[in-house]
């Protein structure tokens, strides 16, 4: 697995991440960015992704399931006790760090 996170205009690929699903993949990816702004000390943010199946069990408007349970647990509690983020959904066109990705791995 790998991942794409833009931040602050910065793209950040991280590659090797052993095995797993699209999903895992996509939750990955949320966590880090979620890391990647708390870094940049910024507040007020939110976080765009293409992959419903990460975007509502996030916001806590669809039950998580399976697996993906772990990496919502891991989620939360980077999130803590402050405010959780907007988490918004885009059109995979639209995902910035999607399309950098796919250009490293054209099909």
């Amino acid at each position: 697995m790998e991942l794409a996170v833009v931040a602050a205009g910065q793209t950040c690929i991280v590659r090797d991440l052993g095995l797993g699903t699209s999903e895992d993949a996509e939750w990955l990816a949320l966590i880090h960015a979620l890391r990647t702004v708390q870094t940049l000390g910024r507040v007020d943010f939110v976080l765009l992704g293409d992959a419903l199946s990460v975007i509502g069990p996030a916001m806590g408007t669809v039950r998580c399931r399976g697996q993906a349970i772990r990496h919502l647990r891991d989620y939360q509690a980077i999130v803590g006790n402050t405010r959780a983020p907007l988490v918004r959904y885009i059109k995979r066109t639209q995902n910035l760090a999607g399309i950098a990705l796919a250009h490293l791995h054209p099909r």
